[in-house]
């Protein structure tokens, strides 16, 4: 069981590796990889070094850490909720994010800065607006030990936030409202080396603590009362959860914008590639194969001279694998 196990790590690295290298490489024009760190004094090869250096660099490591992380959070929700249909937006980060993002966007006349996709303005509205509806989830999942009602919860604030973000859409101008719509297709190109060093440091903290909760996960697979009488204090996993969940999948949403199912379909590509639900083995490779998934993404819409919103593509590769999981179960 170890070896075959192994081997499956070691395919997905060599290939996260191989998607990484080719993504550098892939774009609107093809780039040979050794321009990444040529000093040549030649105006072409200067001009190429920049472009591997400052825009696909990050967009590339920006696919693999929002792979990660939405995969990671993804597998967690499914176990928390029981649903094989749950996604790490479910208790509302996502919606929150947006409606920071269009309180900024649309009340523009108020602000000075500029609104663009990779402006610190976007970011910081998105981060605003999902730390809020993450603390009121959590707030709320102190008082409530039923999962399925903490759901609930979450599905209606969201719907809260996407009726505001409605009403806003509705008195905004058409320059406002093309500029949030194209926040809300995704992009993994707006990350610059200056934000990749606040999202970094964030990402590996969610993805210690996630790695942290493996064993109670487990317990939590088997029933409330089996992990209860392994010692697991659910109330605490259900807060450490959401709290894990709203760090990673608020950080990812508010660099990158909303990117559609890939937190709900790679969790069953691990559970069956690896044959197990043990999550000390499901987490590293939902990350793997998340981290694949939407690199693969990124060289499709990276292919055309202009580029494909990743949302779009990675719901072309999501949406066949939930509507199988549907029919299968």
């Amino acid at each position: 069981m170890k070896r075959p196990l192994s081997l499956w790590f070691a395919a997905l690295t060599v290939l996260a590796v191989m998607l990484f290298v080719i993504d550098l490489c892939v774009g609107s024009v093809l780039l040979p990889l050794s321009d990444l760190w040529s000093t040549s004094d030649d105006i072409y090869s200067a001009a190429n070094h920049n472009v591997m250096l400052h825009l696909r660099l990050p967009k590339a490591l920006t696919a693999l850490i929002a792979g990660m992380a939405l995969s990671v959070t993804g597998l967690i929700m499914q176990t928390l909720f029981r649903n094989p249909l749950a996604g790490p937006y479910i208790l509302g980060v996502s919606s929150g994010a947006t409606l920071g993002v269009a309180l900024l966007t649309f009340c523009s006349t108020l602000f000075s800065m500029p609104l663009s996709g990779a402006s610190w303005g976007v970011v910081i509205a998105a981060i605003i607006g999902s730390t809020i509806v993450l603390l009121l989830v959590m707030l709320i999942a102190r008082h409530i030990r039923d999962t399925v009602s903490l759901l609930i919860i979450g599905m209606m604030i969201g719907s809260v936030a996407g009726a505001l973000v409605n009403v806003m859409q509705n008195y905004s101008n058409p320059d406002a409202l093309k500029l949030f719509i194209v926040w809300t297709l995704g992009s993994l190109s707006s990350v610059t080396w200056s934000q990749m060093s606040v999202m970094s440091p964030l990402f590996v903290v969610g993805m210690t603590l996630s790695l942290l909760l493996g064993k109670p996960l487990n317990g939590m697979l088997l029933g409330d009362n089996y992990a209860r009488g392994l010692g697991i204090n659910l109330s605490r996993l259900r807060f450490a959860i959401v709290a894990v969940t709203g760090l990673l999948a608020g950080c990812i949403t508010a660099f990158c914008g909303p990117i559609a199912f890939i937190g709900v379909a790679v969790p069953h590509l691990a559970r069956g590639l690896m044959r197990t639900s043990d999550h000390h083995i499901t987490i590293p490779a939902s990350a793997l194969i998340g981290a694949n998934l939407l690199l693969i993404c990124d060289i499709i819409s990276s292919s055309f001279t202009y580029p494909l919103p990743i949302s779009t593509v990675s719901a072309l590769f999501g949406a066949p694998i939930v509507i199988w999981i549907i029919l299968k179960k």
